[in-house]
């Protein structure tokens, strides 16, 4: 190599956003020996506080390098033009984010994603780096609910670079399946982001398993007429409307990934695993979206249900009502007719001397009579209108 290409690839080099120009131009020297790998990375960052969870250079489908820092990754990625860099970072910090868009020069519209999290599955493409939010789920036996998580995946020409900021996806298991296939890793960083999506979706089964399940027991609980079961649908009705937010804006990111396979070059075996994964998303966008039917069929159900045995204790307490008004009925009628008797013998009770009849000869059977007179009448009256 000439002394001008030489001070050529150097200046190049200081420059971030040509510094992928610049291995490209560059031919590359020879690539170091694969180096013996590390065992598998653990779920959390390093002990040293810093948010790089595993760093590797892989050329021609090995890890030929495991730098121990950010710095210590671009100077060994710069060594090797022809080679690639996995950094895994776990809920890092804006230092960290800011050294990474200035080596790769990523947006910062990307970078501000990064930090702040929460975001919707999308991908989005700026100039050659590709940047993709994906949502995993897993479903928690234990207390039967699905735990969401987030990873941030920055695709460019040499280098990939994920940003998770949660344990899920584990993308340990991922990085272990990419370094035991070396034809799969040689086919560039799309390999990567394929093996991380597939990694994503399939772990979207067991969800869906889980989801099933659960629906299962909630349509056995509301024909037996459970009281709690309302909350339960409605806890799990949001569940599967999260879990639609994840899965259903994959299918448009895939089409769009396939839309550009000829663009970009993209390598044809590649592009079946692709369209394998998009297969497999379709699938359970479908069966998401018939959760979703199922549990407002469900609680059209449940609500129906207990209108009916709303219904059913109404009309009980209805022919409680009747039949106690029938008693109160018969208790006033009684009460009235022995209420004549008790007020005429209340009156001839009196003891004043002057009172009509006090001396009379036929007063007490008069009075007898009289008692025996309206007590028949107001039976007849009571009888007569139902209330004996």
């Amino acid at each position: 190599m000439s002394d001008l290409r030489i001070r050529t690839l150097r200046a190049f080099s200081r420059t971030p956003s040509l510094r992928a120009a610049a291995r490209r131009y560059a031919g590359g020297p020879a690539a170091p020996a694969p180096i013996e790998q590390k065992p598998a990375t653990p779920v959390g960052p390093k002990p040293n506080g810093h948010s790089v969870v595993d760093s590797a250079i892989y050329c021609d489908g090995a890890r030929v390098a495991s730098p121990e820092s950010l710095a210590e990754t671009y100077q060994v990625l710069h060594e090797s033009p022809k080679s690639l860099a996995w950094i895994g970072l776990y809920r890092p910090d804006r230092r960290e984010l800011t050294s990474l868009a200035q080596e790769f020069d990523l947006h910062e519209l990307a970078i501000e994603d990064a930090i702040q999290a929460h975001q919707r599955p999308k991908l989005e493409r700026y100039g050659d780096t590709l940047f993709v939010v994906l949502k995993a789920a897993r479903y928690r036996d234990a207390t039967e609910e699905v735990e969401f998580g987030e990873v941030h995946v920055f695709v460019g020409p040499d280098f990939v670079v994920t940003v998770r900021h949660a344990e899920a996806p584990n993308l340990a298991a991922v990085r272990r399946r990419v370094e035991r296939d070396p034809e799969l890793l040689r086919r560039g960083t799309e390999a990567v982001l394929y093996a991380i999506m597939d990694k994503v979706v399939d772990g979207y089964a067991p969800v869906v398993a889980g989801l099933e399940n659960d629906i299962d027991e909630i349509e056995t609980e509301v024909f037996r007429g459970d009281p709690k079961v309302s909350r339960r649908i409605y806890e799990l009705s949001r569940e599967v409307i999260e879990f639609q937010r994840a899965t259903r804006p994959l299918v448009g990111m895939l089409d769009a990934l396939r839309a550009g396979f000829d663009k970009y070059g993209v390598d044809e075996e590649l592009q079946r695993s692709l369209r394998d994964v998009a297969d497999h998303v379709t699938q359970v966008v479908e069966r998401v979206d018939a959760f979703r039917e199922l549990l407002r069929d469900i609680l059209t159900v449940n609500a129906t249900l207990v209108a009916q045995q709303q219904n059913e204790e109404m009309k009980s307490l209805t022919v409680a009502s009747n039949d106690q008004n029938e008693e109160v009925k018969r208790i006033s009628a009684w009460a009235a007719i022995l209420f004549a008797p008790t007020l005429i013998g209340t009156v001839y009770g009196m003891n004043f001397d002057v009172m009509p009849e006090q001396h009379w000869k036929y007063g007490y059977p008069f009075a007898i009579g009289m008692m025996a007179m309206v007590c028949v009448g107001l039976h007849l009256v009571f009888k007569r209108r139902g209330w004996l």
